[in-house]
């Protein structure tokens, strides 16, 4: 039984990860939770007892800790980090603050989880769910032919953003249903009836930093040299991620071998019959917890060139799940 802490518990993730946590039944011997002084004294009931939520401060709170979820942006796990592990707790982190450091894991169970067991400084780093979400299908075709390139289309919901903009985006449509002003917050643009292709800031190549953690996030969860090229794209859905992949390996596939492993992959579930309009869409996905993969063909522009499309909520596996799921294989050794 371990000693648990939830760093942001009461945001949209920190919600989910309480839920995966009890449906997986991890072993959790005692449970605190933490939020900022607006979330503290908030109470929110897990199995059997209602946990309260603490003010996140400094000092020996994590003291007698095994695992820490941290999932309250990457200036807190900054600020917060030493606290956090100094005891020998780990912290599984969900911001971007260290995913791209040389002596943190980045880790998805399914593709590297031996990277988590090399963890010097008692961090473990949750990839982008947008990463997650693709790295899944892409890594069992790269385990039958390694990927030399990719280029990513991605459609992201509005709950990639926070529980705040699944509430903007829902507001919009009854305000412009209301013939009311349209309130925009979380967004650069009105959302609703939208697509905005601009996920988090330019950069200085004009990809945005989200297309860019594509880029490098791969690759180091890959240990590859594979080139991964992504535009970004917010679309007005509440949950579950899209994506359009283009893939190019360095042999030729046979698209009913790529089928077959893609529907072996552990946390995969092939959907891909066009004929009767079956495909993966977020609309009937969310909540679960595989990546669904349809619309598997070669690329008619190149002779090793791939193409798929994958559907993932991005709250539980590319979030929450993934985070819980780094914690059960370290408890399993």
């Amino acid at each position: 039984m371990y000693n648990v802490a939830i760093v942001g518990a009461s945001g949209a993730v920190g919600q989910e990860l309480l839920k995966v946590l009890q449906e997986r039944h991890f072993p959790i011997n005692t449970l605190r939770l933490f939020g900022s002084k607006r979330s503290a004294g908030q109470q929110y009931v897990f199995g059997e007892q209602s946990v309260m939520v603490e003010e996140l401060t400094h000092g020996n709170t994590f003291k007698d800790t095994d695992i820490v979820f941290t999932s309250a942006g990457a200036s807190v796990s900054r600020e917060y980090a030493d606290d956090i592990t100094k005891f020998g707790a780990v912290m599984i982190d969900n911001s971007s603050a260290f995913r791209m450091d040389e002596d943190i894991p980045l880790v998805v169970p399914e593709v590297n989880g031996k990277d988590a067991f090399s963890h010097p400084r008692n961090i473990i780093a949750n990839p982008n769910c947008s990463t997650i979400v693709m790295a899944l299908p892409l890594f069992a075709i790269h385990r039958v032919s390694p990927v030399k390139r990719v280029h990513v289309a991605t459609y992201q919901a509005a709950s990639g953003a926070g529980a705040q903009a699944m509430q903007e985006l829902q507001n919009q449509y009854a305000q412009l249903q209301n013939n009311e002003p349209v309130a925009v917050n979380r967004f650069a643009h009105q959302l609703a009836y939208n697509v905005i292709p601009h996920i988090d800031v330019f950069q200085d190549n004009d990809y945005t930093k989200e297309e860019m953690k594509m880029h490098y996030e791969t690759r180091k969860i890959f240990h590859s040299g594979m080139n991964v090229s992504a535009t970004c794209v917010r679309v007005p859905t509440l949950r579950c991620h899209s994506e359009a992949v283009w893939v190019e390996t360095e042999s030729f596939l046979n698209i009913e071998e790529v089928k077959q492993s893609i529907a072996a992959m552990s946390g995969c579930i092939v959907m891909d019959e066009p004929k009767n309009n079956i495909y993966p869409m977020p609309l009937f996905l969310s909540g679960k917890d595989e990546v669904y993969v349809g619309r598997i063909r070669q690329d008619i522009t190149q002779h090793n060139g791939l193409t798929f499309w994958c559907v993932g909520d991005q709250i539980r596996k590319g979030a929450a799940l993934n985070a819980v799921q780094i914690a059960e294989l370290l408890i399993s050794k």
